[in-house]
């Protein structure tokens, strides 16, 4: 028999949408993709070096179980530089991905039936995390015409005395939008430790993402090389955390993972050295994309109340053509060949929304929103 703690933890619906059209590929038919958040870019080419120069130096070995030391004040020092703030390479434990830094983080805040705060819509993972180590989500409904942003004041009538931490995440996923700086110092005063995702620092077109750590010590830093560096496939991450819990997150660590790959955590110190023109070629590129389709899916009939300015997503309202986002996130796919994110993947208030995905070319993108044009005036 199967344990009850793992069978209520849903599927992540863009994984499922992504399978379908690979099929459909298979099959020799054309899909363009605008659903998986995966940046469409090879690594940069000090990247590559650097993983080759590990290998060709043996550098295949165990680490440090919070990693490799030079990669820990490397990432200090760009907190140092991005955000003013001072932190001990101590406090980082380097990860596998983002994802062992979310379940170590939830592990050493959380025993069973306490409660996380996160909003609705939000990441489609987070409420799977907190459901696997035995707490309870606790969603807040966030809205379009706020941005998607939290009312604090909203916030405070779902804090209980179970209530261990605030998830933020700016540039959120799936909308793009950032936080406002008096948002984020709100939250602080709830007492309430955040644990502030900031996966998508770096990928903003428009003023400038905060870090958590600006406005407090007590919150936990989620990041990787994801999304900024398109090193998805190294899995490397990392999280920032007060110094009380690091030595109990290291025994986690030491028991489920031992450490992050050695190779991965070389590639991780060129990309904070020397991958500066890159990102700013990515994210030249990124923003064409997104004030593309800014202005081409208002033509198609889409809402956007507030534009976002970071990440690569917008999330657009779909109600006026259907309420059910997965029904209509398949029939585009099987009708028009667009591959696109149903709303409800991300929580009961994304009901009614699709996510698009500008981690493709604008050549693409055009195709892409031509065959919806298409399907759309046919339907």
């Amino acid at each position: 028999m199967i344990s009850p703690r793992v069978t209520g933890i849903s599927p992540f619906i863009v994984m499922e949408v992504l399978e379908k059209a690979a099929e459909m590929e298979r099959k020799g038919i054309n899909i363009i993709h605008m659903e998986v958040g995966e940046p469409d870019f090879d690594v940069p080419s000090c990247v590559s070096n650097a993983v080759s120069k590990a290998f060709n130096e043996g550098r295949t070995h165990y680490t440090h179980s919070l990693g490799d030391p030079e990669l820990r004040e490397e990432i200090a020092k760009t907190y140092k530089t991005n955000y003013k703030v001072e932190i001990s390479p101590d406090q980082i434990i380097v990860t596998s991905g983002s994802s062992p830094a979310i379940l170590l983080t939830l592990s050493v805040l959380c025993d069973t039936n306490d409660e996380i705060i996160h909003s609705d819509p939000g990441y489609a993972c987070y409420p799977n995390f907190i459901r696997f180590i035995g707490a309870k989500g606790v969603t807040v409904p966030v809205m379009e015409e706020d941005g998607f942003q939290y009312r604090p004041s909203e916030i405070k009538k779902y804090i209980s005395e179970k209530t261990k931490g605030i998830i933020i995440n700016s540039p959120m996923n799936p909308t793009g939008n950032l936080l406002s700086p008096d948002v984020m110092k709100e939250l602080t005063t709830t007492g309430i430790t955040i644990i502030s995702d900031e996966i998508y620092h770096g990928l903003v077109y428009k003023g400038r993402a905060h870090s958590i750590l600006e406005f407090t010590e007590n919150a936990f830093v989620l990041n990787g090389f994801s999304k900024l560096y398109a090193m998805t496939g190294l899995r490397l991450g990392y999280v920032i955390a007060p110094k009380e819990f690091v030595r109990t997150m290291q025994k986690i660590q030491q028991n489920l993972f031992i450490c992050a790959g050695s190779t991965a955590q070389r590639a991780g110190i060129a990309a904070l050295r020397n991958a500066g023109t890159d990102i700013r070629k990515m994210k030249e590129t990124y923003d064409k994309r997104r004030k593309f389709l800014l202005k081409r899916l208002p033509e198609l009939g889409f809402n956007i109340k507030v534009a976002p300015t970071g990440a690569f997503y917008i999330f657009v309202n779909a109600k006026h053509i259907s309420t059910d986002s997965y029904k209509l996130a398949f029939e585009i796919l099987e009708n028009a060949h667009v591959g696109v994110t149903p709303g409800i993947d991300f929580g009961n208030n994304g009901e009614g929304f699709l996510r698009f995905s500008y981690a493709n070319s604008l050549e693409n993108l055009k195709e892409g929103m031509d065959r919806l044009e298409k399907y759309l005036k046919s339907r």
